[in-house]
């Protein structure tokens, strides 16, 4: 059981920045209810390819990109945009401990949905609200995406070669840290509730997460007052730390310490370098970065990426491939620690999920499920949430307030 099983999580969030942080809520062992519309769902339902397969080889019309935030869920169809399917929401905000939405400000405040409405039926209710720039500012009312996040809080800035374009992250990472800060969010305010029994109300905005997420760089800037520029993949304030071709490819060198300066020097056959005092200290091969790079470029273009692996690691010189993303799910540490699980599928038979990089020792996260098929648990949910009949539920759903599996 896992270390949040007593709690119910009501997810009416979509894309990734709340269903990330929903996920995880999920992993650790909470109920959590995904509401969606009738008909669509989550938008990135729609964001493929490429598509989930089933056994056949045929499309199951599951987006890869839905299906990287959302396992351990419980779907629920309900139509916000009606006063029935905007009751049903209230009812189970009533019944739930944690609430996550990224509506734009003041979104759901017209279907009566807002914190302070639900905070009058659930006092201890914990209501997270994603949005790009937060509920208060200037740019309260701007939507916010990931990339136009990356640009605005100066990560693209920092990201690229020094002579080519800004660049955004691979991945949407003012997201995904936005997810993870939302749970951190959470879990203080559930801390905060076992002490007085009362919720309150989490504004989280991207901007905010990715000029945080600039750490170091943000200090560069603050205390040493110069701007930081793009560098490729080489590190502002270590060297040497980057990225240097061989014979067949390419790996990350990530000289942490003088003394690990020296080991590489040893391997190197080249010890003097680290008496030089051009280079005996960090700070001083930060100054001679040029120099220095360019000279230990000359050895590693001569041999194979293994080969240099190797002998680096035998070293005691940090070092590391650069992996495609095959390379990465074929590594056996990766393999090793259950970075891959493989789960049962409604329509696919199976899926492969990327697992919970969480290890804890007494409440380790709860068994992968395959996230939901949209309204996979509509009758479900309502059923032991809120005790609807037959009935009732076959009544709403000819109404298009539900919907569920058997309706799509």
């Amino acid at each position: 059981m896992g270390a949040l099983s007593h709690l119910r999580v009501l997810d009416l969030s979509r894309v990734l920045a709340g269903p990330a942080a929903g996920q995880i809520l999920a992993d650790l062992g909470a109920e959590v209810i995904k509401v969606e519309r009738p008909g669509r769902g989550d938008d990135t339902r729609a964001w493929g390819p490429p598509w989930l397969a089933d056994a056949n080889g045929r499309a199951t019309g599951e987006s890869a990109y839905y299906l990287a935030a959302n396992r351990g869920k419980k779907s629920v169809a309900i139509d916000l945009s009606r006063p029935q399917g905007q009751g049903l929401v209230r009812e189970l905000a009533a019944r739930a401990d944690i609430l996550l939405e990224n509506f734009r400000v003041g979104g759901l405040a017209r279907y009566g949905l807002d914190y302070a409405n639900l905070t009058a039926v659930n006092p201890g209710l914990i209501y997270c609200s994603i949005t790009g720039f937060g509920q208060t500012g200037p740019y309260a009312e701007r939507p916010g995406y990931d990339s136009m996040i990356q640009a605005m809080g100066g990560l693209m800035s920092i990201t690229g070669t020094a002579d080519g374009e800004p660049q955004k992250a691979g991945v949407a990472l003012a997201d995904v840290m936005s997810g993870h800060y939302a749970v951190i969010g959470t879990l203080a305010a559930l801390a905060h509730r076992e002490r007085t029994g009362a919720g309150q109300h989490i504004d989280l905005a991207l901007l905010d997460v990715q000029v945080a997420g600039l750490v170091n760089q943000a200090m560069n800037y603050l205390v040493g007052g110069r701007t930081p520029q793009r560098m490729g993949n080489a590190h502002p304030n270590i060297v040497p730390y980057q990225v240097f071709a061989t014979e067949d490819g390419y790996f990350m060198l990530a000289v942490g310490n003088d003394g690990q300066f020296r080991c590489l020097c040893r391997l190197l056959g080249e010890e003097a370098l680290a008496d030089d005092a051009r280079f005996a200290t960090n700070g001083a091969r930060v100054e001679h970065r040029d120099l220095l790079v360019a000279r230990l470029a000359g050895y590693f273009a001569r041999g194979t990426r293994d080969d240099w692996l190797a002998a680096l690691e035998g070293a005691g010189v940090p070092c590391g491939p650069v992996n495609d993303i095959d390379e990465v799910f074929a590594d056996p540490q990766v393999r090793e620690r259950g970075m891959v699980r493989n789960v049962a599928h409604p329509l696919a038979g199976s899926v492969p999920l990327v697992g919970s990089p969480l290890k804890l020792s007494a409440t380790p996260p709860v068994d992968p499920v395959a996230p939901p098929t949209l309204g996979q648990h509509t009758d479900e949910v309502l059923v032991e949430c809120l005790g609807l009949d037959e009935a009732t539920r076959s009544s709403l759903r000819a109404d298009g307030i539900i919907a569920g599996p058997t309706a799509q």
